[in-house]
């Protein structure tokens, strides 16, 4: 019979050599820790730019969203959707999962509707496709897919409390070569991964709490982008059929979370 501890320095010695292959075995020390970090963060900025340089853009995404239930098991709820943005103050998003619930917003309005529930809401909100998205996270906790990475601001919002980071190299992500960044702020830790080349847009990210148990995390990865005049043209008006109009705080369905949070299984 095979010795279980040398079964496993094998494993060990087998993974090992795999990052060494890959790249990855030696990362920490590849190249100075000051270098190492200035480069992360200057690709992080160039990402960034280059999302708050566009007019327009849309992309369909997977997400995945961790809860952790009272016993301690960790679930990850998954859903898709897409989001059209035209700024300075038009946007359209859809999710797909626990809830299938669509949102618009033309600059005055927002409207959503949660097609399992056949209700939707309307709230009153003049300003920008960015006055929107803090308003709804804010105000009401629903998100937009990726949002940390929306603002065109999001370079100096999200590097406010950054205590490292560090370039990783390649990944391949939906077959493309994406180039890796991962930081680390008192709280949390977050990733990022890149397209390589002349158009700097997120592929994944990850962002995961340190300070809950078992590290739940949540993930977009993007996929179809579209920018400028490639983007579909859009009336962002939401259409509402036969649905019932609700307040928005009896929408349950306009946030994945909230019926296990309000029934007290989840953390």
């Amino acid at each position: 019979m095979m010795d279980p501890g040398r079964s496993l320095n094998g494993t060990f010695r087998t993974v090992i050599a795999a990052l060494a292959l890959c790249g990855l075995a030696g990362v920490t020390g590849a190249q100075p820790a000051a270098a190492d970090e200035a480069q992360a963060k200057q690709m992080f900025k160039a990402m960034t730019d280059y999302l708050a340089g566009q007019q327009a853009f849309s992309f369909k995404y997977d997400a995945t969203l961790d809860i952790v239930t009272a016993d301690m098991m960790k679930l990850g709820l998954a859903s898709s959707g897409s989001l059209t943005l035209q700024r300075p103050d038009k946007a359209r998003m859809t999710r797909t999962g626990v809830a299938d619930v669509e949102l618009t917003y033309d600059g005055k309005t927002v409207s959503a509707i949660g097609k399992h529930l056949n209700v939707y809401t309307k709230i009153p909100l003049e300003g920008s496709v960015d006055d929107m998205i803090d308003t709804l996270r804010f105000a009401y906790g629903v998100e937009a897919p990726a949002a940390d990475l929306l603002s065109p601001n999001a370079f100096a919002i999200m590097m406010e409390n950054v205590t490292a980071a560090k370039d990783l190299g390649s990944g391949v992500i939906g077959g493309e070569v994406c180039n890796h960044l991962a930081f680390r702020t008192v709280d949390t830790d977050w990733e990022v991964w890149i397209a390589d080349g002349d158009v700097p847009r997120p592929c994944r990210f990850t962002i995961t709490s340190r300070m809950m148990a078992m590290a739940p995390s949540y993930t977009v990865q993007i996929s179809d982008w579209k920018a400028g005049k490639d983007v579909a043209a859009d009336d962002f008006q939401l259409q509402t059929g036969d649905a019932k109009e609700v307040k928005i705080e009896e929408m349950r369905g306009l946030d994945e979370l909230a019926g296990l949070l309000e029934e007290g299984n989840a953390k």
